[in-house]
């Protein structure tokens, strides 16, 4: 059974299992939410070097459109990143904000490198995603997490339906919200790069 993040609601939890499939230079996986730090601290630490920290939040509601009050046709996302980060303040990021970030289930964050460009991405619904050009790596590092490979997997979102949604809300940790990650870590250099479509 699959540990969802608290600020996490799906309709059928049942459905959904720790395991990955392969997808051509990635792999997508189900990962419980208590595993995920973990999981990240063995990809941070496997890389000889530098790397960056990713956070995307849920764009501001001044910035999404209208299509008439009250109704937007798209919703947008705020990437944020900080750049250069050595093994040591990427674990740092992980210990002070690691369980604010989990617990979430607005935001979705992660870390890539900047000479291979792998990447990881813990998601909404727990959906976490591993690119790599050389993607075959990862293929122990998944069974050291005791996280079962499979053909396909049923994510949340195969699940969701109109009579049945998912829903995802904004967690509180110690006073502090995902929304308050960018002046936390200002002195860090986190800088906004862009707004997605999301």
């Amino acid at each position: 059974m699959l540990v969802l993040r608290a600020g996490c609601r799906v309709p059928f939890p049942e459905k959904l299992f720790e395991e990955y499939m392969l997808m051509e230079n990635q792999i997508v996986a189900n990962i419980s939410a208590d595993k995920i730090k973990a999981v990240m601290e063995h990809f941070i630490c496997i890389h000889e070097e530098p790397l960056f920290f990713i956070l995307e939040l849920p764009s501001k509601q001044y910035d999404e459109k209208e299509i008439r009050p009250g109704v937007v046709e798209k919703l947008h996302k705020d990437v944020y990143y900080i750049d250069g980060c050595s093994k040591e303040e990427a674990l740092t990021i992980l210990l002070r904000i690691g369980d604010l970030m989990i617990n979430d289930g607005l935001c979705s964050f992660g870390f890539g490198c900047h000479e291979s460009n792998d990447e990881i991405m813990f998601g909404k619904y727990n959906v976490t995603t591993i690119f790599s050009w050389n993607i075959g790596q990862y293929i122990n590092f998944m069974a050291d997490h005791e996280i079962t490979k499979r053909e396909h997997i049923v994510t949340a979102w195969d699940t969701f339906s109109q009579e049945h949604p998912g829903s995802s809300e904004r967690i509180d940790t110690e006073g502090k919200d995902v929304f308050s990650i960018p002046e936390m870590f200002a002195d860090w250099g986190i800088y906004k790069a862009e707004q997605r479509e999301d």
